[in-house]
Parts: structure tokens; C-alpha cells; sequence
């Protein structure tokens, strides 16, 4: 069904959204140095930029949700008051912002999160909420998702789509989307670009960050790029090509993307294997095999069981049936440490929720994994981990004067890789890494991929899991495809492109 949207704006309207010499920093840091932009009625704007270029600082000032330094936003040419209480609401009664990290209450129902802060009410109770929320759901994309369902039993898309639905709900006329796409499949994230068509065409406004260069060329009118706080470029969205953009984002041209394949294993008995898993749920019939050496994808469409199936592998959940083999020899892990104490390591897709702790530094962080080699008697050693993990962070590019930072205060490419630190510390010979470039920059990407390839080219098994089919593609010497939860074929050598991935995936 397609989306239909009531009239926002008329053609010729005054400008959506209007910013002017917008200032915002941290301390002495320095986030956003005079940007100025404007938004037009019935219009997508593409906003591009490194992770720590100020993207997510400029809309969280747009919306309200910060306090700018100097300059001014209107809206709709009225100016809107600096971002803080009364004048934060007026804010957001004028533009909805689709944070990066969900916002959202885990223990509440869908619908009582859509309404959260508006709950209609009749005589003092909650009154057709459930109703409203499926038509809203709908409007989003999202028609099978139950508004009377927990917000933690949904996963990572379905919690996005809950987040795209609200700001839908608020019928703001602009709408501001940090990184919408990145826990959505390709149909999904179709869906959704569909979608934000129809609120385009019937004079809303949309600002679009997106690390997807294809996508933000795809569905906005005009690019801009912010580069260490500043808007150094802006063009009709034709004029850019992904590597143009590329490189007008980072400021330097790039080399390649992808990293040269090697040739996969010829032959040798595979270390990990998997034969008729299921988890009895999600995943219903699995099997693959990964060597030492190679980089082995796992596709397929959203729900196909990609995920569950790597957390079946390392331990997070155990198998009703199947088996599970190491070096040839049937095994079962009670746990996650305990696959990872027989070398095997899961970067999982939840970084936020599952990957960091936050307030703690990067070298602790990093250490988790083999925490015990810090001991000294019964304490830790703060120098005898800065030892072990001063040369791992150089390896993967982690600047040294980051080690006792917090890793929050850290952009999500090096979040990912402190993630990925944490797994190498405990010398695996399997790496799983599940959506590893989801939220960072292209950067970031490029040095996640050379990482992964110096990896397996170092004798390791990597097995890659992820919805980016591009990704895949560009970093697979063999692909495993995945529909309804079994794995319906495997794909390699010339084979590993879209076409034959796409029809297994779809069971053409």
C-alpha cells in the first residue's frame, strides 16, 4: 500500500527550514563553525559528512534537543527561540528528529511508546491508542508489527520502524533522519525511501544522513557535506557520483573500497561447520562450513535468520538440533566465553546495546576479553594492560591519546573498532563479525575491511554477516544465503554478485 500523506506545504512556500551560522562546541571542541542551510518545502536533502563531522550535533540542535552557541534556525520563516525547555517543545512541535540510538522504553507497548508524552485519553484512560498506532504504523511501513507487543521483544528493525512511526504520528512538516536505514534490509530500507517519497511529494521536508552514499543519492534532491564542523560542499545530488562524494566528505581522494580478494582455501578440512542447526524459532535448517584463510558471507532479506544463526554459532543461544563442529569434532558451547575460550569470536550488531560500556575507557574496554592477563595479585594492572593493548590499538588504528578516554566520547568507526580490539585480544581463530560497518563512516569502513582481509590473509576463519549485499560482495571469497531461517545455496567465485544472491535470497 502505497503511503499517502495529507498537504503539508503548498508549492512556494517560505523556506521549511532555514539555519544560519549555526555555532556548537564541547568544551574547547569545536563541533559546528558557522553552518548555514535552508530546507525547502516538498524537498530531501542529503547531509554527508565523517563520523565527528557534526551531523547528529546539527540536528539535535535543529530539533531542540541542544542549545546552539550562536546563530539562528527558523522555521517556516518564523525564528525559533535557542533549544531549551518551552522553546525545545515549540521546536518539535515544528520538526521530529529519527535519532541514531532508539529513544525508546523497552517495558512499554509499541503503541504506548508511540504516544508517550500525548497519550489520548477518555475520562482518564487510554483510549484508541491501539488503533492509531497500527494506522501510523502503516503509514511507516511497519503494518505487521503489533502495537500491544513490547518494545523489548521487538529486534533492532522493527524498534527502528516503532522510532520512524513515531515521528510520523507528530505530522511535523520537516523531518530529520540520523542513519534511518542502518538495521533495515534492502526491501525494508526500499519501503521506507518510498515513503519519505510520498511525504516529499505532498510538501514535507526531509533532512537525510545516511554513511549509505548510494541511498542518500537515490532519494535526495541536493547533497550537502559537513567537514570537521563546516559545509564545504552542496549540489544537486546528480552531480555527485558515490566516489566523489566519497572523497568530498574525507577531503582527500580515496583509494579503493574493498581490498583485493584472495583466493579462497583450495582445500583443507574446514575449521568451523554447521549441519541442519536450528534454534527452534528463527532459524529452522542451517548449514555451512568456513576455513582457515577465507571470508565466507552470510546474506540474505530481513528475518531470513542471518543473525540468530551467528549467535547459534558462538554460544549466545544453544541449538535444538544440528550440530556444530570444530576442527571436525562435534561441539557445544554453555556460553559465549566458553566458544570464545575454544577460539571462536562474535562482534555482535547491537554495539550500543551489547558492544561497549560506555563510561569506561578504551583500553578497558578493549581488555574485557582477557581481562585476567592484567592481574597482578588481586588487583589489575593499568600499565600492564596499557602494554598489551598499545600495540593492538596501533594495528587497527585507535590513536593512543584515546586510551582513557570514555568510549562513548568516541565516533562509532572507533567504537567498532574497540569492539573489535576486544574480540582479537583473545587471539580467536573464528571471527564473526555480524553488520560490523553498520554506523560508520566510509573511512572507518575502509579500514574495518582492510582489517578483516589482513585477517584471514594471517591463516583466521571469518565469517561476515551482514544486510549490506554491496559489502558482501566486495569482501567474500564464498557466500552463504539464507531465506525463512535455512540456507538455501552457496555462491562463489563469479557468482558472488547480486543477481544469483538476490534470486536465492528471494527463491527465484
Amino acid at each position: 500500500m502505497k503511503a499517502e500523506f495529507p498537504r503539508i506545504a503548498p508549492p512556494g512556500s517560505a523556506a521549511a527550514l532555514e539555519v544560519r551560522n549555526l555555532c556548537k562546541s564541547f568544551g574547547s571542541n569545536a563541533v559546528l563553525r558557522g553552518v548555514s542551510l535552508d530546507l525547502r518545502p516538498g524537498s530531501v536533502l542529503g547531509l554527508c559528512g565523517e563520523n565527528g563531522a557534526g551531523k547528529s550535533t546539527l540536528m539535535r540542535c535543529v530539533s531542540g534537543y541542544l542549545s546552539e552557541d550562536s546563530g539562528t534556525v527558523k522555521f517556516g520563516g518564523e525564528p525559533a527561540a535557542p533549544g531549551a525547555s518551552a522553546a525545545a517543545a515549540a521546536r518539535r512541535a515544528a520538526c521530529r528528529l529519527v535519532p541514531q540510538e532508539f529513544h525508546l522504553v523497552p517495558q512499554m507497548t509499541v503503541a504506548e511508546n508511540l504516544f508517550l508524552g500525548r497519550e489520548p485519553s477518555r475520562r482518564g484512560f487510554v483510549d484508541g491508542a491501539a488503533d492509531a498506532a497500527r494506522r501510523v504504523l502503516a503509514l511507516a511501513g511497519a503494518p505487521h508489527l503489533d502495537p500491544r507487543a513490547p518494545v523489548a521483544s521487538l529486534g533492532v528493525a522493527d524498534r527502528q520502524k516503532t522510532e520512524i512511526a513515531r515521528a510520523f504520528l507528530h505530522r511535523a512538516p520537516v523531518l530529520l533522519f540520523d542513519e534511518p536505514t542502518t538495521v533495515l534490509g534492502e526491501e525494508e530500507t526500499a519501503s521506507l525511501l518510498e515513503v519519505v517519497r510520498a511525504f516529499r511529494d505532498a510538501g514535507g521536508a526531509v533532512m537525510w544522513v545516511s554513511h549509505k552514499l548510494g541511498e542518500v543519492l537515490a532519494v535526495c534532491d541536493e547533497t550537502a557535506v559537513l567537514r570537521d564542523g563546516e559545509l564545504v560542499a552542496r549540489k544537486p545530488s546528480a552531480a555527485f557520483t558515490p566516489e566523489t562524494l566519497a572523497e568530498a566528505m574525507v577531503g582527500r581522494p580515496l583509494s579503493r573500497l574493498y581490498p583485493p580478494k584472495s583466493a579462497a582455501p583450495a582445500s583443507g578440512a574446514p575449521v568451523l561447520e554447521a549441519s541442519d542447526l536450528s534454534d527452534g524459532a528463527r532459524v529452522r535448517s542451517a548449514s555451512l562450513s568456513v576455513h582457515a584463510g577465507e571470508i565466507l558471507g552470510v546474506a540474505g532479506l530481513a528475518g531470513a535468520g542471518r543473525t540468530e544463526l551467528a549467535r547459534l554459532l558462538c554460544g549466545f543461544s544453544r541449538p535444538v538440533r544440528g550440530e556444530i563442529r570444530l576442527d571436525g569434532r562435534p561441539v557445544r558451547f554453555s556460553s559465549v566465553s566458553d566458544a570464545l575460550s575454544r577460539g571462536i569470536a562474535y562482534l555482535t550488531e547491537d554495539r550500543q546495546g551489547e558492544g561497549i560500556l560506555p563510561d569506561e575507557s578504551v583500553y578497558a574496554n578493549m581488555a574485557l576479553s582477557s581481562i585476567g592477563e592484567d592481574a597482578a595479585g588481586p588487583f589489575l594492572s593499568a600499565a600492564r594492560r596499557a602494554r598489551r593493548m598499545g600495540p593492538l590499538a596501533d594495528s587497527l588504528k585507535i590513536a593512543r591519546s584515546a586510551a582513557d578516554a570514555p568510549v562513548r566520547t568516541l565516533s562509532g568507526g572507533n567504537q567498532q573498532k574497540t569492539v573489535l580490539a576486544r574480540s582479537l585480544a583473545a587471539k580467536p581463530r573464528v571471527l564473526i563479525v555480524d553488520e560490523p560497518t553498520r554506523g560508520v563512516d566510509v573511512g572507518a569502513r575502509a579500514d574495518l575491511y582492510e582489517i578483516l582481509h589482513r585477517l584471514a590473509a594471517e591463516g583466521m576463519a571469518v565469517l561476515l554477516v551482514s544486510s549490506d549485499l554491496e559489502e558482501v560482495i566486495g569482501n567474500c571469497d564464498r557466500v552463504v544465503v539464507m531465506r525463512d531461517g535455512e540456507t538455501v545455496g552457496e555462491v562463489s567465485g563469479a557468482d558472488v554478485a547480486e543477481k544469483p544472491i538476490v534470486r536465492l535470497a528471494h527463491g527465484v
